[in-house]
């Protein structure tokens, strides 16, 4: 059945302070700054709001590093109980990116997704580090990379520097979530709409301005944008949807279409070989059609694929 996600991705850029600034005002300063970005995408009433990387952190043009960790020390989760707070009045999930202060004095660069009802969901640590984000700032490596259930699907996340390593998009690729939600400081080109197709997944990213926040299908398709004048854009997608090759598919599609017509949508990016099938009613599953028609979807087809190239006899 039609799984309809609102999702909302919000950034901006890191606020300025003065240089010798009380950390207690600054973060007073922090939440009344992401107070006001929220009324941008809350009247919208997203299912998920989606923030950058270390959103709370001051613009380090003017706030010396030096005084980064004092600062995380006074914040504590005054930030994170904000959102929390947000969520819960809204009925909205947040997934909130900071650095993280641990009982043990160290940090996590981390994402904590906030349920609707204003609790942490999951939270998930940075797997993949800047090796200074290690040796000057004393954060550690995660070593997990947990799927987050929500009431809308399975999530997996993403932040940064994360992107660039096969291990990590491999494991998510297999974990098979519903929703990538990527949080960074660089944009990551074409890298997104990758990661989106490996994992079958569609992908929100949440973006330092000037370059675009961007919702991503799972065959790639950018859907919507933040632009240069505005710095957020939601957008709702399907998540009962299936990645399925034309082969040996496509010559079912017209029945299919015929039979249900607007209640199936197939959505071909073109150039990829490879469409997206969804449900878009209360009727049905993406997955009853592929049993009805015996589509196959494309991880499927790729496994018989190498089977058949391994069976005896098939290779030189």
């Amino acid at each position: 059945m039609a799984n309809y996600v609102k999702i909302s991705c919000l950034t901006a850029p890191p606020l300025r302070v003065g240089e010798h600034e009380d950390d207690q005002e600054i973060v007073y300063k922090i939440i009344a700054y992401w107070r006001e970005q929220l009324e941008q995408v809350l009247p919208d009433r997203p299912d998920l709001i989606l923030l950058p990387e270390m959103c709370d952190a001051p613009d380090g043009a003017l706030f010396p590093a030096a005084r980064m960790a004092d600062y995380y020390r006074q914040r504590k989760d005054q930030v994170r109980d904000f959102f929390a707070k947000e969520a819960s009045e809204h009925g909205c999930y947040m997934a909130y990116s900071a650095m993280r202060l641990m009982t043990d004095g160290s940090f996590r660069n981390s994402m904590q997704l906030i349920g609707r009802d204003g609790k942490v969901a999951g939270v998930y640590n940075k797997n993949h580090l800047l090796i200074e984000e290690c040796t000057e700032n004393n954060a550690r490596y995660g070593n997990e990379a947990p799927i987050i259930e929500t009431d809308f699907g399975r999530v997996a996340c993403v932040i940064c520097f994360d992107l660039n390593f096969d291990d990590l998009r491999l494991h998510y690729a297999q974990a098979k979530p519903d929703l990538i939600l990527f949080s960074s400081i660089f944009h990551g080109g074409f890298m997104q709409q990758y990661w989106a197709y490996s994992c079958r997944a569609h992908l929100a990213s949440s973006v330092y301005p000037t370059t675009p926040s961007q919702i991503i299908t799972p065959v790639g398709e950018i859907i919507g944008a933040s632009t240069n004048y505005f710095h957020h854009v939601t957008r709702t997608v399907n998540l009962d949807c299936a990645v399925i090759h034309l082969d040996h598919n496509a010559k079912h599609f017209p029945a299919i279409k015929k039979k249900y017509g607007s209640k199936v949508k197939i959505d071909d990016p073109g150039r990829l070989g490879s469409v997206l099938i969804s449900s878009e009613t209360e009727e049905f599953t993406v997955q009853d059609i592929l049993t009805e028609y015996g589509l196959e979807r494309l991880d499927d087809y790729l496994a018989r694929s190498l089977n058949h190239r391994h069976a005896p006899g098939n290779m030189e």
